[in-house]
């Protein structure tokens, strides 16, 4: 516990304003550069920080299934991947909907393969969460593509990532877990980025894409930014379910999402309307509720 609240939301609550501020800079970015390229800068620069403090602190756990600690980085990758070129695509509010929809596959998956179980009140917490995160970005009004399908899938693949790190948090340091996902998605980009240089057909722009060395200080800046903030959010993340019942931190992540209309408020984005404003209220409510339920 951490003053009073449980240390696996606390975690999630800093990770989900991180994240925000990811996806804020991430949507700027997209003028510049592919998703493929800001998920490659992103994990690049998450890689040499976890390296370095894993050699002034060596991890004590000797881990034991590569296998699962594989797959915890490649559905990461794909995820964050689908993620960013949602956000470079469709409005950001949408977008993060969809990713939203992970804490829903969480659920899900956690009650078939970790065999957990939310009580009434966390199922109705759930429920109260998806309700404001409907009110706040009401997505029945835009004209559903193939941007939002991937916005779906990649919501899926989060929620497999963040169930499979309950599955090995006690044989890895939450350093290695993260590290799986950030190299995965250091190796693949570069491995597509040389089949794009023969071969990117523009069906295919949100897997291949060529790579664009960076130019300018204010996208190094904007890439030093996401690196720092989205290595810390995935640290932050992974503890978070590594400490507590992975449905609950599924539904406090739902922060995400007046985080994110913060951000976009900064960034030029009208204010919310009533409708949006009783969203956000539903979402505090449903986070109050998590600790309970």
């Amino acid at each position: 516990m951490i003053y009073g609240f449980d240390k696996g939301v606390f975690f999630m609550f800093i990770s989900a304003l991180l994240s925000a501020l990811n996806g804020a800079v991430a949507k700027t970015l997209g003028d510049d550069l592919s998703a493929l390229e800001i998920v490659f800068f992103r994990n690049l620069f998450g890689v040499v920080f976890i390296l370095i403090t894993l050699k002034h602190t060596p991890t004590r756990l000797k881990g034991g299934k590569p296998l699962l600690l594989l797959w915890r980085g490649l559905f990461g990758f794909s995820a964050l991947l689908l993620f960013f070129y949602t956000i470079t695509h469709i409005p950001l509010g949408e977008a993060i909907t969809l990713n939203k929809t992970s804490p829903l596959f969480v659920a899900i998956l956690a009650f078939f393969i970790l065999h957990e179980r939310l009580t009434p009140l966390g199922v109705f917490a759930l429920f109260l969460g998806f309700v404001g995160v409907i009110m706040i970005t009401k997505p029945t009004g835009s004209d559903v593509g193939l941007p939002h399908l991937l916005g779906l899938i990649g919501g899926f693949l989060a929620a497999a990532a963040y169930t499979t790190i309950r599955k090995i948090k006690h044989i890895y340091d939450s350093r290695m877990i993260v590290l799986s996902f950030m190299t995965t998605g250091v190796l693949i980009p570069l491995i597509l980025f040389t089949i794009s240089t023969y071969y990117a057909p523009k069906e295919l722009d949100f897997l291949l894409s060529p790579f664009i060395m960076p130019e300018t200080i204010k996208i190094w800046t904007l890439l030093t930014i996401i690196g720092i903030t989205a290595t810390l959010s995935q640290w932050l993340l992974t503890k978070a379910y590594s400490s507590t019942n992975a449905g609950i931190i599924g539904i406090a992540s739902y922060t995400i999402i007046p985080f994110s209309i913060f951000f976009g408020t900064l960034l030029g984005d009208k204010f919310p309307d009533s409708y949006t404003l009783v969203g956000i209220i539903l979402i505090i409510v449903s986070g109050l509720m998590v600790k309970k339920g």
